[in-house]
């Protein structure tokens, strides 16, 4: 079982409490153990009227594998607890993995472990964050840095990215996949996703082209262009592509690619099919070519993935 705390401050965020607790839920089918716990056990108030009774202390993070600090109110006027901090950092030495949602950032950035590294956090405090911590290399415009043993998210929901992240490279993608269809939520998002998508008119029945999507998700196999998926959707190439970036941050292709790639992680990971039958049902066409692929969104080879993810065979 991989221990799981998640830090509840004064102020905390209910969302961001909540996300974490809910990807890493405490259940059979999940080899994780949930806890909550504050700056010391009893009741603390946190955002948006919500009070928590915490049964724990800082020292669940003693053993704990992973370490959430949820946001929280007033991060660039409230500084986090002396011992939170020294607790962040001796869970760290020791080998756990820390991660911050939304303004949690503030405080995981007190310990210093973010100094000369990337990070984000919630755009609308990106700003009092680069003045308080200067050594930081802040990206407001993404969901989700990893950094291997710290990692950041942006606001709310990107938490959620975040965590399915995480969940992906602990245990596959069929688990994260499972965990996202359990949640209701998108499987996959890239952490250099945009935090957050202007459009010209605010759409009121959910993103334009979501059906087309579904739709190309389903004939992966098959020869997809632009002119096909604008066809679709019944609109223009220009107007398709364009509208297209704006929901997803991905040019069209490269969204077909990268749905593409993980299609074939997927089945590496639940079938013995070999890497040229693979590449052709994910429709990346060659062996070669899924290795090239590979190669440039993972960082490793289909063989490789398959002898660390391999959970079906």
């Amino acid at each position: 079982m991989r221990r799981v705390a998640v830090v509840v401050l004064e102020g905390a965020k209910p969302l961001d409490v909540g996300i974490p607790a809910q990807v890493f839920t405490t259940r059979p089918s999940m080899p994780y153990h949930v806890r909550l716990c504050g700056a010391r056990p009893g009741r603390v108030a946190g955002a948006d009227g919500l009070v928590y009774q915490l049964d724990a202390g800082l020292e669940a993070l003693d053993d704990a594998d992973l370490v959430f600090v949820p946001g929280y109110l007033h991060p660039d006027t409230e500084a986090p607890p002396p011992e939170l901090v020294e607790a962040l950092l001796r869970a760290h030495g020791r080998g756990a993995r820390l991660a911050s949602l939304s303004t949690g950032a503030f405080a995981l950035a007190e310990t210093g472990l973010l100094d000369g590294r990337r990070a984000t956090t919630h755009w609308h405090y990106t700003r009092a964050f680069t003045e308080r911590f200067p050594q930081v290399e802040v990206n407001a415009g993404v969901l989700f840095v990893d950094e291997g043993s710290v990692l950041t998210s942006a606001g709310a929901a990107s938490g959620i990215d975040l965590c399915l992240h995480i969940l992906r490279a602990d245990l596959g993608l069929a688990a994260a996949n499972y965990a996202a269809e359990r949640l209701v939520a998108a499987p996959y998002r890239s952490g250099g996703q945009p935090q957050f998508i202007r459009r010209r008119v605010p759409s009121t029945s959910g993103e334009r082209f979501s059906a087309t999507r579904e739709w190309a998700l389903r004939r992966l196999h098959e020869p997809l262009t632009i002119a096909r998926l604008a066809a679709h959707a019944r609109v223009s190439q220009r107007t398709f592509s364009r509208v297209f970036r704006d929901e997803t941050g991905y040019t069209p292709m490269h969204w077909v690619m990268r749905a593409r790639v993980d299609l074939a992680r997927e089945m590496l990971e639940s079938t013995r099919l070999g890497v040229d039958e693979i590449a052709a049902a994910a429709g990346l066409g060659s062996g070669a070519n899924l290795r090239v692929h590979f190669r440039r969104v993972l960082g490793t080879t289909p063989t490789e993935y398959r002898r660390a993810y391999a959970h079906g065979e």
